[in-house]
């Protein structure tokens, strides 16, 4: 991946979330959590990085409200002054209030802990590494059943990503040359026997939906994931997922 003519931001959240994510290339992949409480509030900061892809996630729980996420592909440069996140977003939720695209941050890591200073210092710790069933990145492809109807694939500029690793799901909407963001949602998840499970932990569109569990049928074709059920409504739902490669070609 080349990235030509980025710009250092100037806004603190993005520079705390970078931050948080430079100790790709030296720590494992993974998820890296740091809750903080203030005047009884308890706001959730949480790193993945998988490959060469990261998300960073901010929301807050009793009660729940979902402040923001962006992610896409990133590096690392060493420099005379230190490490450097080098990164190309593909989303940004608060896009259009700071139409944040790209990111150069200085970094600092320890270990498995990635800490930061972003207006309070921040340490952020790995969770345990879990594997199961369906773990990975997936695009939406189409509705199903597979009839050879033409698909949404990664020259579409509109994607919907869900990223499932260590026990955790998260599907981000959004639009890479729009930077139009539609909507993200994540919490828990498990895959077996065909059952795939949802436990929501954040909701860009509705934070009463916290809380919520789900639950649907799921299979495996070649290198598509079909996962069908009923929406939130009650309907019968199909759709098809294709398997994402996020390593730097």
């Amino acid at each position: 991946m080349k990235i030509d003519n980025l710009k250092t931001p100037y806004f603190a959240v993005i520079l705390f979330f970078a931050a948080s994510l430079a100790s790709y290339g030296q720590i494992k992949r993974g998820i890296y959590v740091d809750t903080v409480e203030n005047n009884g509030v308890k706001r959730v900061h949480q790193v993945k990085i998988n490959q060469d892809y990261f998300i960073y996630n901010e929301y807050e729980i009793e009660p729940a409200k979902f402040i923001k996420t962006v992610g896409g592909f990133f590096q690392i440069d060493d420099t005379s002054t230190g490490k450097l996140l080098i990164a190309r977003l593909e989303f940004n939720s608060d896009y259009k209030n700071d139409a944040v695209r790209e990111l150069s941050i200085p970094i600092e890591v320890a270990g498995d802990q990635l800490k930061m200073n972003w207006k309070q210092q921040l340490t952020l710790e790995h969770i345990k590494d879990t594997a199961q069933d369906l773990d990975g990145a997936w695009l939406f492809a189409t509705r199903g059943p597979d009839t050879g109807q033409e698909r949404r694939g990664e020259e579409n500029s509109r994607k919907t990503l869900k990223l499932l690793m260590d026990n955790t799901f998260q599907w981000i909407a959004y639009d890479t040359e729009s930077f139009r963001f539609s909507g993200t949602g994540g919490g828990a998840y498990s895959a077996e026997n065909g059952i795939y499970k949802e436990s929501i932990e954040f909701f860009s569109k509705d934070n009463s939906r916290v809380g919520a569990n789900l639950e649907f049928n799921y299979s495996i074709e070649g290198e598509d994931w079909h996962h069908t059920g009923k929406n939130s409504k009650g309907e019968p739902m199909y759709e098809i997922w294709s398997k994402r490669s996020l390593a730097d070609e």
